[in-house]
């Protein structure tokens, strides 16, 4: 595939752009099987989802058998929803659960076409995962991470000590969900500076096959969503805790004003305030600006343990 690296020049300085033929044809590979490495919210909503709409058999991998069983809990809890609600048949639920297997070992990742990454946005922890991936998974599979604000550039530069040896981060590529991913449709596809066009079309094609609608976004702080969406979660905090308004106030005036589905308060407590942090941190860190500060009540809140949704407790008591 004829490529080349283009360097311009603009106001936010010197930029580098992977560019690629007007005619350059789709080299998208097939992906008959995936691994998931996390089987918390995000992952098993994953597999999931691939186990119904693509059709794939799924290996999710985690830490611990209690961690595994947990997230196959919640997997069957929502095809039982699906199937009460007259969504899907029992039929197709006992399909897509029979494509989902566990495992606490990376190693059973090793015929995969296809891994996503979906644990915590924690740096050193994806970067540990992406070295062992590059030498367990097959050499043409693709690795992907579902981070919401972690460099794709430097997750792709953990999979080997050689940075001209591009052979694993050729492959690597975010493919960022939106939460819950059994309900909402958008992902967001990243390339990082080492990624392939046929990693990108593969990734691309693969959401597309599990019923999502891509967005492609370069890799930037925070990227498309983050970089939209949580500063006006985190100014909302700062109105609360500056005294602009109450918590009710600042969710109805969002909810009623703009069409909203919910209000920014409420929407954090179901991010989770621990990622909410972890993001803001990431965007004021990298792009050095003051409008990034994250929320002084966001980090105490975190601090006390209160996280939103997942912990019972966060802006509402749940």
């Amino acid at each position: 595939m004829a490529s080349s690296i283009v360097r311009m020049r603009g106001l936010g300085g010197l930029r580098t752009i992977r560019c690629f033929s007007a005619s350059a044809r789709r080299e998208a590979a097939e992906v008959n099987r995936l691994g998931v490495v996390g089987s918390g919210q995000m992952g098993l909503g994953i597999a999931l989802v691939a186990a119904q709409k693509a059709s794939v058999p799924v290996t999710i991998i985690d830490t611990s058998d209690k961690a595994l069983q947990k997230g196959l809990a919640f997997a069957d809890k929502l095809l039982a929803k699906d199937v009460s609600k007259s969504r899907i048949t029992q039929e197709q639920a006992d399909k897509a659960r029979s494509l989902l297997s566990t495992s606490t070992k990376l190693e059973d990742l090793s015929s995969v076409d296809f891994v996503i990454e979906a644990v915590p946005e924690i740096p050193q922890l994806k970067f540990d995962i992406f070295s062992q991936l590059a030498q367990i998974c097959p050499k043409h599979a693709i690795l992907a991470t579902n981070t919401s604000s972690i460099s794709i550039t430097r997750i792709a530069a953990a999979t080997t000590s050689d940075p001209t040896d591009t052979s694993a981060s050729s492959r690597v590529v975010s493919t960022h969900f939106m939460n819950p991913v059994p309900v909402q449709k958008g992902v967001e596809i990243i390339s990082g500076l080492q990624t392939s066009k046929e990693t990108l079309d593969t990734a691309v094609e693969f959401c597309k096959k599990m019923g999502k609608v891509t967005s492609i976004s370069a890799d930037s702080p925070g990227f498309l969503a983050n970089r939209i969406l949580m500063p006006y979660i985190n100014e909302a905090i700062i109105c609360l805790e500056t005294g602009v308004g109450d918590r009710d106030s600042i969710d109805a005036i969002m909810k009623n004003g703009t069409n909203v589905p919910m209000g920014p308060l409420q929407l954090a407590d179901f991010i989770g305030l621990d990622t909410c942090l972890s993001i803001m941190k990431v965007l004021h860190q990298e792009t050095g600006d003051s409008k990034y500060r994250p929320s002084v009540l966001l980090t105490k809140m975190v601090d006390a343990g209160w996280l939103g949704k997942k912990s019972a407790k966060g802006f509402y008591d749940y």
